[in-house]
């Protein structure tokens, strides 16, 4: 565990590589098991040791499984991104290790139990071995409490809370008659010698200087700056009295960018060069977390992003915090517990009322206490007031709507329906969203009328299986 948290937080950051890679995964392999085998009944370590093993082969050697993960530790984590890397099954043997560490600690207790019942004296206290031995393992287990309270949340802290990786941001360019090199934070540098066109990966010296502005050499009334705080670039063809815009990032791409790199410094150009070339003149860009904007000689503007990058940086790169949509999936969810509750109710034959009641209690909970984050006009302390409530009335309107769901005689046929079609609620209104984020469609507004058109269509349809699975008469209704 301590290797663990001291590898992730300290020494990946200092020697990213092979060896810190596989170290992280095998440290993770022994605790992992461990953890697992709190969840399941009585003695499970077979299975926890079995159950972690495969579910790491699975998500190491498929995408499907990487993606599986990604999702589930945003779950516990935050926006997380876990790679499917065959070569991470190198660390499969700590299981062998994770197994020996168990059995050494139960023959560790069980030879403190065989030494309680054959240890004799003249003390009254020691004359009855059974009643020592249970007096002692009762002690044990008293003492082992604080350590059990103590480790497995740091085990959890350490499986969990990866530091957040250091991801490549370009923040300078320098440019003469032969190279332009643009040099990155958390990365290499790059070279290019054939003005923008094709770029190769060095190791260079960090410079804070930034240049937010240059003229053209040969050519001093046309000029170029970086836009403070945006992704934008201006140009003047007056020596610098006017500008006018000569690139700004589109307002789907910036919200894509927003939405990723929520949390980091780096969202905006942050220096540029010029440079002669037969026929014209380009402009290099160093834009930020998005890498490298170029202007060609013809005039065309074009985002590079991070060229040249090997594999192992590619996979830095690939690492970079999932687009931040949690408000749609809070509505998707929300949409698809609204039909599930509601096609339960439907087919109640006793407590409709109440259960509705609390059916919109719950629901009105969820929305409360996932939107969190959204209520920005409320100060601190009123925010945690309203997401401590969400969360208490979700958990009580849940909670008491399975209770009437079961005393009230829920029909199979409609909660079966209401349990197959929520899925395809959430479905309908997430994916669009989903599939937005990777830029198909571009258009947020595109996005947003192909859920509201399928979540339509979802729900009427539910709704008419729902009524369908009803019977035409209920004289025990209500």
């Amino acid at each position: 565990m301590i290797v663990l948290l001291v590898n992730d937080h300290l020494l990946k950051q200092a020697w990213p590589g092979f060896l810190t890679g596989k170290l992280s995964d095998a440290a993770g392999l022994l605790v992992a098991p461990a953890l697992l085998a709190l969840l399941l009944r009585r003695r499970a370590d077979l299975a926890a040791t079995v159950l972690t093993g495969v579910l790491f082969a699975v998500v190491k050697s498929t995408e499907t499984g990487a993606e599986a993960a990604s999702h589930a530790w945003t779950l516990v984590a935050g926006p997380s991104r876990v790679l499917a890397d065959p070569t991470d099954l190198l660390a499969l043997p700590a299981l062998a290790l994770a197994w020996w560490v168990r059995g050494r600690s139960l023959h560790a207790h069980s030879a403190t139990d065989d030494s309680d019942v054959t240890t004799g004296g003249s003390n009254p206290a020691v004359t009855h071995p059974r009643g020592r031995s249970r007096l002692r393992r009762a002690w044990s287990s008293a003492g082992s409490r604080p350590r059990i309270f103590i480790t497995v949340p740091l085990a959890v802290l350490a499986v969990t809370a990866t530091s957040a990786a250091a991801l490549p941001t370009a923040h300078s360019v320098e440019a003469d008659e032969k190279r332009i090199l643009v040099h990155v934070w958390n990365g290499s540098s790059r070279l290019s010698t054939d003005g923008g066109v094709t770029w190769s990966e060095v190791t260079t010296d960090q410079v804070t200087s930034r240049q937010r502005a240059r003229c053209v050499a040969g050519q001093a009334t046309r000029c170029y700056r970086v836009v403070p705080d945006r992704m934008a670039v201006e140009q003047s063809d007056d020596g610098g009295t006017t500008w006018s815009p000569s690139w700004a990032m589109g307002e789907n791409d910036m919200e894509r960018l927003n939405r990723t790199y929520s949390s980091l410094d780096g969202r905006y150009s942050m220096a540029l060069a010029t440079q002669t070339r037969p026929g014209g003149h380009v402009v290099v860009v160093a834009n930020g977390l998005d890498g490298i904007l170029v202007r060609d000689v013809d005039g065309k503007w074009r985002r590079v992003g991070w060229p040249g990058a090997e594999a192992a940086e590619a996979a830095e790169a690939a690492e970079a915090p999932a687009m931040d949509l949690s408000i749609e999936q809070n509505l998707a969810i929300f949409l698809a517990a609204c039909l599930l509750f509601g096609g339960i109710g439907a087919g109640l034959r006793r407590f409709q009322r109440v259960y509705t009641g609390f059916a919109a209690v719950g629901c009105l909970g969820f929305f409360a206490a996932a939107g969190d984050a959204d209520w920005g006009l409320l100060d601190a302390g009123l925010t945690a007031g309203v997401t401590a409530l969400g969360v208490v009335a979700t958990v009580v309107g849940v909670v008491v709507c399975l209770v009437l769901a079961f005393a009230g005689q829920a029909r199979p046929a409609t909660a079966a329906v209401s349990a197959l079609a929520a899925p395809f609620v959430y479905a309908s209104v997430y994916l669009p969203f989903r599939a937005w984020s990777v830029g198909v469609p571009d258009a947020y507004g595109v996005a947003v009328a192909i859920a509201i058109v399928l979540t339509a269509l979802v729900l009427v349809g539910a709704v008419s299986l729902i009524k369908i699975s009803l019977p035409r008469t209920d004289p025990d209704g209500l």
